[in-house]
């Protein structure tokens, strides 16, 4: 099998994902402050669709819950294996979170809408993580799954 399979691109593919993933980390989302921002929203639509939400938020060091969940400021620290890792971060801010990311191993992570790193995406791929890039979660999830 070659890397690229695990670089979905499809509805198929995408729709295939979305049932498998029961656990969804945040990497990068927002407190209830910014209740207007895709960082919040998105990850409560998911909460409200059932999955299970860990927030990882990369700023915000006085908030210690966010949706109700204990926040983790590291990916190693989050408890257990992580089905989808839902990414928001500028595309040129994904290389520092690579190693990390590969360390803990999601079986698959998501670039929101507007974030895309081809390079990061080949490596997260080769390492046999599935990868989506530059499309909403929640978008694809209403589309696909309601």
């Amino acid at each position: 099998m070659s890397w690229k399979e695990n670089i979905l691109t499809t509805d198929e593919q995408v729709r295939e994902l979305l049932k498998q993933t029961k656990t969804v980390a945040v990497l990068g989302i927002k407190p209830e402050s910014h209740a207007e921002q895709p960082a919040f929203y998105v990850p409560k639509y998911m909460v409200d669709s059932g999955y299970e939400v860990i927030p990882v938020p990369v700023y915000y060091p006085e908030v210690t819950e966010v949706l109700g969940k204990p926040v983790y400021r590291d990916l190693m620290k989050v408890p257990g294996d992580i089905d989808l890792l839902n990414v928001f971060r500028r595309s040129e801010d994904i290389p520092k979170h690579t190693l990390e990311i590969l360390q803990k191993r999601p079986k698959a992570v998501w670039f929101q809408l507007g974030i895309r790193n081809d390079d990061v995406a080949e490596k997260l791929a080769k390492a046999g993580i599935k990868v989506v890039q530059d499309l909403c979660l929640m978008v694809e999830h209403r589309a696909m799954l309601r």
